[in-house]
């Protein structure tokens, strides 16, 4: 069973820092995805309402990447106001794919399409998407169709 949602954007101004920046003065490529994690904890925190470090610490359920595309289609220079932004594609047992991406205007400067798959951190198994989570996002977001 998996779920289609509808894409609903969870959005987050953000400010481009010299410590986000190369010697040229544009974003290094790897600080778009320190800005991916930030905003997916976001996501979970102010989004869907739940702890996401109480999801990792005392619930001790993981939510690791499992495969990441990203396209770098423009510079973002520092001091560029820029918004992140993230939509569910797709809804699993286990697992979730993400669309993020990062614009400044109508501009797309990084686009990510992210798998991330819900582990027992004990086990490092995959589990269900916790009810919580499936709860929150159909109740917040996203028009939830079953499919059989």
């Amino acid at each position: 069973m998996s779920t289609r949602l509808m894409k609903t954007r969870f959005e987050r101004p953000s400010k481009i820092r010299f410590s986000q920046c190369d010697p040229a003065g544009i974003v290094f490529f790897p600080q778009y995805l320190v800005m991916v994690s930030s905003l997916l904890e976001d996501w979970f925190n102010e989004g869907l309402g739940i702890s996401y470090a109480d999801l990792i610490g005392p619930r001790r359920v993981g939510t690791p990447t499992v495969r990441l595309e990203c396209d770098f289609k423009a510079v973002s220079h520092f001091g560029d106001d820029v918004i992140m932004g993230l939509e569910v594609e797709h809804l699993g047992r286990t697992s979730m794919i993400l669309h993020i991406d990062c614009r400044s205007g109508d501009e797309t400067r990084m686009a990510v399409r992210q798998v991330i798959v819900f582990t027992d951190l004990q086990t490092h198994l995959p589990i269900r998407v916790p009810d919580d989570i499936r709860h929150a996002m159909a109740s917040r977001f996203f028009d939830l169709i079953e499919e059989k």
